[in-house]
C-alpha cells in the first residue's frame, strides 16, 4: 500500500474501472473516446481544454495524461502553460464572483 493518495501507476489502471460496473463503465470510454474526436474542435484544442480543466479541478492524474497527451498532439510548453493561466483566471474569476453574494448577504444584513 502506498503512503500516499496520488500513485502514478495508478493512471494505468483507468480502464479497469468497467471491472465493477462494466455496462456503464464502457458506455463511459465510448462517450470519452466521441469527445476527443475531431470535431468544430481539434484534437489538440481538446486536449489543451483538457489540461485546463485538469488544473482547475487539480487531478494529478489528468495533468499528467493530458500534458502527454499535449505534447503528442503538437502544443507546445507556451501554450500548455497559457491553458493553465487561463484555469487559473477563470477559478480566480468565480472565487471573486462569489464575493457577490458575499456582498448581497452583508447588504440585506445592515439595510
Amino acid at each position: 500500500m502506498s503512503n500516499n493518495y496520488f500513485d502514478k501507476k495508478d493512471l494505468k489502471k483507468f480502464g479497469n474501472i468497467t471491472q465493477w460496473q462494466k455496462e456503464m463503465g464502457d458506455k463511459f470510454f465510448d462517450w470519452y473516446g466521441e469527445v476527443f474526436k475531431e470535431g468544430a474542435l481539434t484534437p489538440r484544442e481538446k486536449s489543451l481544454i483538457a489540461l485546463a480543466v485538469a488544473h482547475a479541478i487539480q487531478c494529478p492524474y489528468c495533468i499528467d495524461a493530458y500534458s502527454d497527451s499535449c505534447l503528442k498532439k503538437g502544443a507546445d510548453e507556451e501554450q500548455m502553460m497559457e491553458a493553465v493561466h487561463v484555469a487559473a483566471a477563470i477559478k480566480a474569476g468565480t472565487t471573486l464572483v462569489y464575493g457577490v453574494q458575499m456582498m448581497n448577504h452583508v447588504e440585506d444584513k445592515l439595510m
